[in-house]
């Protein structure tokens, strides 16, 4: 039988991803290698407690969760992390006040 584990009923792709793609997000947790990440060690540290990343892809997983790739920039390593694993390094409302780019003419 599979060790899969449902966070409950909830499926959370019903609605749009929580973080968008570039957003700066930090690691709730130590995040440790469950021996799916390759080219490391079982129990390998592969982010640590508020490590700061940006979000650079965005899954789905179970057809319930969107998983978030995040690549970390103090250790360099590209982590899929569910929104419960994540926080927002800027508040939102910060969010909605940063200026657009420029309109090319």
């Amino acid at each position: 039988m599979s060790n899969i584990v449902r966070d409950s009923d909830v499926v959370e792709i019903s609605a749009p991803p929580v973080f968008s793609y570039g957003e700066k997000v930090k690691a709730k947790r130590t995040i440790r290698n469950d021996g799916t990440y390759a080219g490391k060690e079982i129990g390998d540290i592969l982010a640590k407690k508020g490590e700061e990343g940006y979000v650079v892809s965005i899954g789905t997983f179970l057809q319930q969760f969107y998983i978030y790739g995040v690549e970390f920039l103090e250790s360099g390593n590209r982590v899929g992390m569910k929104r419960k694993e994540l926080d927002p390094v800027h508040a939102r409302d910060e969010m909605a006040d940063l200026p657009l780019p420029e309109a090319a003419s």
